[in-house]
């Protein structure tokens, strides 16, 4: 067996991983006796990795090309699209770009293996013409302009250039009008090459499978040598405060939308970075959680409404703090937010509270667990910042109260705050 066993005792999960020849990692969640299969093939590459350096030669590409490349990958040479051929073998693929990774996945309950072998061929076989290219921008195109159109999704971004003065995190990871333009099919081949090597990749299967099997799957499909792995450039480092701290824009809204943000110091990969992740969605969820005094305060006077929600993302070494909803007075919410966080640093977090809250959280990962498809994509995400999402468990029972106290404490000052609002023009 070249694959190496590890039991997870709190879900129940028994996770095999390896590395083949190539470089490529692979990790399997054996689930005996079910019918379903799940495969999830990702390479750490994404929307904000537009310049990088790679055998001496730095590279500046268009905003956009990790999307561009994604929707590009399904096409074959003779005509026909792998999404095309997976579906009339029994498979239901897809794929995502974030600003950090790209992934192509697929699940299916027949022909697992030869599903699985088309999904590493098409992914490791670039095929673009000058043509097709061209033809891509235009469908592109109306995507770019439907979230132009789109509220939350223009209030993110501008929230993100409130936060950040440099990082391609400001960016939209589809690109704009103007940028896609640029993009060739040289464009596409280069990044592929750079990008889509084996050493840069992870595959992630569940199912009623043999480990040493899919090992050997991945191994006659991939090409045998993995090469360099490209030194992405995010620019100037960022410090904690925001370039600027409010800003308004007017859209065809039926009620004001607001975002708050505040950048965040990630921890270095690996478990204390989980760590860090856990603790920063915890405390969150005890400060402005359905069962916080905040929002039951907030939501009690009107200033709320069901849709708010908060939480941190860290993706290509940046975190963001994001807390927002709906409200007739983003401004008035602000503050009492920072007086909560106030109020906080003086008294500490209601212990019961913490204790609950940690449950739930705990509580949603499990059921979350028993998703194969969560479970997949989780653990490919996770390998890329160097620890194992069946670990959640353990690690956010090791929590303390003081903890989530002192992160509110830090990440939440006045002076390191944003406030993003998306607005009805008056009359």
């Amino acid at each position: 067996m070249r694959m190496t066993k590890t039991d997870y005792p709190a879900t129940g999960d028994t996770l095999y991983s390896g590395t083949a020849t190539n470089g490529l990692r692979v990790r399997v969640v054996p689930k005996k006796g079910f019918s379903g299969f799940y495969a999830v093939f990702g390479t750490d590459y994404g929307g904000t990795y537009r310049r990088f350096r790679l055998n001496g030669k730095e590279y500046d590409t268009p905003a956009g090309v990790a999307h561009y490349l994604e929707h590009k990958m399904f096409d074959l040479p003779d005509g026909d699209s792998a999404l095309n051929l997976l579906s009339q073998n029994g498979a239901d693929p897809n794929a995502f770009t974030s600003s950090d990774v790209t992934c192509y996945y697929f699940h299916c309950t027949h022909r697992f293996e030869e599903n699985l072998r088309m999904l590493l061929h098409f992914v490791s076989t670039p095929y673009f013409t000058a043509e097709t290219v061209q033809k891509e921008q235009g469908i592109i195109g109306q995507e770019i302009h439907m979230g132009e159109d789109n509220p939350g999704t223009a209030n993110y971004y501008q929230l993100l250039n409130l936060l950040y003065r440099n990082h391609p995190i400001r960016e939209k990871v589809i690109g704009t009008v103007e940028s896609i333009a640029e993009i060739t099919a040289d464009t596409l081949y280069e990044c592929h090459a750079a990008f889509y090597t084996p050493g840069n990749m992870v595959l992630c299967v569940a199912g009623d499978v043999d480990p040493d099997r899919i090992l050997s799957i991945a191994e006659e499909e991939l090409p045998p040598d993995s090469k360099p792995i490209p030194e992405v450039l995010f620019g100037e480092a960022e410090d904690l405060l925001p370039a600027a701290q409010r800003a308004v824009l007017n859209m065809p809204v039926a009620t004001t939308q607001f975002l708050i943000g505040a950048k965040l110091r990630p921890a270095e990969k690996g478990l204390l970075l989980f760590r860090q992740q856990l603790t920063a969605s915890l405390a969150l969820r005890l400060l402005t959680g359905p069962s916080s005094p905040f929002y039951n305060r907030l939501y009690e006077s009107g200033l709320l409404n069901r849709s708010f929600d908060a939480d941190a993302d860290f993706s290509t070494g940046v975190g963001t703090v994001i807390i927002g909803g709906e409200s007739r007075d983003p401004d008035a919410v602000l503050q009492a937010l920072l007086d909560e966080v106030s109020r906080i640093g003086k008294a500490g977090l209601d212990p019961i509270l913490f204790e609950r809250s940690r449950r739930a959280a705990l509580g949603g990962a499990l059921r979350a667990m028993e998703d194969f498809d969560d479970v997949c994509v989780s653990l490919v995400l996770d390998e890329f910042d160097g620890f194992c999402y069946l670990d959640y468990p353990s690690v956010m029972a090791s929590i303390e109260k003081t903890e989530c106290e002192a992160f509110l404490a830090d990440a939440l000052k006045p002076e390191r705050l944003a406030l993003s609002i998306v607005e009805a023009k008056k009359g």
